[in-house]
């Protein structure tokens, strides 16, 4: 017979550090919580099948052990029998999940498809060897306290260069709440595809991220300021004026604005109708997307003063690549402009400007937004302009500016004192 101190022995297996207990089949965990563990026998076959689930929690007690234990064995013999089909693992289904999203044609952009390629390559080594109906909630959420501590002190280095180095990166709540999204849209579909009695990442919570667009930094230039960013802009970088003018005009995303055709059959600027067609869209590298984010065509009636500017912007194109490219906005190969083409020409003309107000080519979809509010366009011609589908996203991108609010102010004060002032009157009169 073995001695209380053999029994009580941690040793490593399925990667927890456990020890044995009195019951079959039944071990305590170190970290707290228990592990339980079941073979099932095939009658025809003669193979045994593993079922395992690891208990987490210091409260957890040997009678739930004992419980699982029980389940498990019934479900085992369950599915040795045919009546429950066997699960796959999450590895599995999140993989074939992805390929069915991209073969539906829900993951379109090579950007997306990129996204959840990185988000599973960090997901799958956490959960991948579990069946889909061996998740828990407590697995979930103890991997969400790992992320946490990561974004506190810092995230391992996944490049190959930093292998064996230690080396820490900064992790930010954006990405991390970014594996958590494409974490719950796997759990739910996982759920729903195989009648799961509930989705165990429901409870998980988002992190907290701080204000994208404060009142310091509001990512948009007010109309005093827009005219000057865009003289400046044309002084000193005139190859890319005219698509930042008509950024700021249209509210068109850059993305959008790359991959229009000034040329061609399927020309995006209708010369003579004075007609810009926004159809396509670059989400990432050369790959061109037959449609915009949204999935809506636009077609823009532009005014004589836009046409102007992009009439002007072609003829001063240099010959060679640039005057044969069939793009509105070429680069010098002749090709797209890469997605950080203007980068580099805004930090310079805010500095040119002396300005300490940090501005990114999103913020002219910003602007545009603000102006239009401001030229007293009506919400349902500026949605039709800039692509955005509910007012919900319009207000997104909408900034409310200090004038509008202290005329906004000013009229409730003149309607909430009108009564006073006309009993103020009538006394006089008496």
């Amino acid at each position: 017979m073995r001695s209380s101190e053999e029994k009580n022995r941690w040793v490593r297996r399925w990667r927890y550090v456990m020890a044995p207990t009195p019951r079959r089949g039944i071990w305590r965990l170190k970290t707290g919580g228990c592990f339980v563990s079941v073979r099932v026998t095939d009658p025809r076959t003669g193979k045994r099948y593993h079922h395992a689930r690891a208990i987490r929690g210091l409260n957890a007690t040997i009678w739930e052990a004992v419980r699982v234990r029980d389940q498990l064995r019934h479900e085992g013999h369950d599915r040795v029998a045919g009546t429950i089909r066997s699960m796959p693992l999450w590895s599995d289904y999140a993989v074939s999940l992805l390929e069915a999203k991209v073969a539906e044609g829900k993951l379109k952009s090579s950007k997306s498809r990129e996204r959840w390629g990185n988000v599973l390559k960090r997901l799958i080594p956490v959960f991948g060897r579990l069946h889909v109906d061996e998740l828990r909630t407590a697995d979930l959420v103890a991997w969400r306290d790992q992320v946490a501590r990561w974004m506190r002190d810092g995230m391992p280095s996944t490049r190959k260069r930093d292998e064996a180095t230690g080396t820490l990166v900064n992790l930010s709540p954006v990405i991390a709440n970014g594996w958590i999204s494409i974490l719950k849209v796997i759990c739910a579909a996982m759920t729903k595809h195989y009648e799961l009695a509930r989705d165990a990442s429901k409870p998980v919570e988002y992190f907290p991220t701080l204000r994208t667009y404060t009142r310091e930094q509001p990512n948009a230039l007010t109309g005093a300021q827009m005219p000057l960013f865009l003289a400046k802009m044309k002084e000193r970088h005139p190859e890319h004026y005219a698509m930042t003018f008509l950024g700021f005009v249209i509210g068109a995303r850059p993305s959008t604005l790359r991959p229009l055709r000034r040329s061609g059959s399927e020309s995006d600027v209708l010369w003579d109708e004075r007609i810009v067609l926004l159809r396509r869209s670059n989400p990432a590298g050369d790959e061109i997307m037959d449609q915009t984010k949204t999935g809506l065509d636009q077609d823009i009636p532009l005014p004589p003063a836009a046409m102007r500017v992009l009439r002007d912007h072609v003829a001063a194109l240099p010959f060679g690549p640039m005057r044969e490219s069939i793009f509105l906005v070429p680069s010098t190969t002749g090709g797209m402009r890469s997605r950080s083409a203007l980068d580099k020409p805004f930090r310079d003309v805010l500095t040119a400007l002396g300005w300490s107000v940090r501005l990114t080519p999103r913020g002219m979809r910003r602007t545009f937004q603000d102006l239009a509010r401001q030229a007293d366009v009506h919400d349902v011609v500026t949605r039709a302009i800039s692509g955005h589908q509910t007012e919900r996203m319009q207000r997104h991108y909408s900034t409310a500016q200090r004038e509008e609010m202290r005329a906004a102010v000013g009229k409730v004060i003149s309607i909430a004192t009108a009564k006073q002032l006309g009993a103020r009157r009538a006394k006089k009169r008496l």
